[in-house]
């Protein structure tokens, strides 16, 4: 059973039988808004890129972006750059596998951001979402809808984080201005 978080609000990743989460999706989908041309609506590109910080408390340990696919030690991979984004259909344009049992016990936190690298503002965004998938059965454990547009061009969209007995998320939904995730760093240490 999916859960649709609000901006902040936290949920547990156990599974309801106790067990523990092993291999987690973060996937993000977008779509660009049509825009009016003087022959009708045409589709435009977004070139929307995800990433992953991986933090060690307060201090940014890794990360995970389209330069640098896997972290350092193996656990956190992407799986690849998509330059256009999708119909925003649901599906997911860009992922982020986090194998739980993997992270390093010094990472204490991971956080996902989106950046726009091609400058176009969340207002010309359509249908974007973030969703944490359980790898090993498909199943939607949670999901976030970017909601709202705005003159941003980045956002914090949400973290994993450890937590007594496993591991927790909460989304953030914190607009930004960034075309990649170095423009973020700042605005995410009130979240860490």
């Amino acid at each position: 059973m999916s859960v649709n978080l609000a901006k902040g609000q936290r949920v547990s990743l156990q599974k309801g039988q106790g067990e523990t989460l092993t291999l987690v999706r973060m996937g993000l989908g977008w779509a660009a808004a049509p825009k009016r041309g003087l022959f009708g609506l045409r589709r435009r590109e977004i070139d929307l890129d995800a990433s992953a910080l991986l933090y060690a408390e307060k201090t940014p340990s890794d990360v995970v972006f389209f330069q640098h696919l896997t972290s350092n030690d193996g656990s956190v991979r992407h799986t690849g750059d998509n330059l256009v984004g999708g119909m925003g259909a649901g599906d997911d344009d860009e992922s982020i596998l986090v194998d739980l049992m993997q992270v390093p016990a010094h990472i204490t936190q991971i956080v996902f951001t989106v950046s726009s690298y091609t400058g176009q503002t969340f207002a010309e965004v359509r249908n974007a979402h973030c969703r944490l998938v359980d790898e090993a059965t498909g199943q939607e454990l949670a999901r976030y809808e970017l909601t709202g547009g705005g003159p941003h061009t980045g956002q914090i969209m949400a973290k994993v984080f450890r937590e007594p007995g496993g591991w927790g998320m909460q989304a953030i939904g914190a607009p930004a201005k960034s075309r990649t995730f170095q423009d973020l760093l700042p605005a995410i240490e009130p979240y860490l």
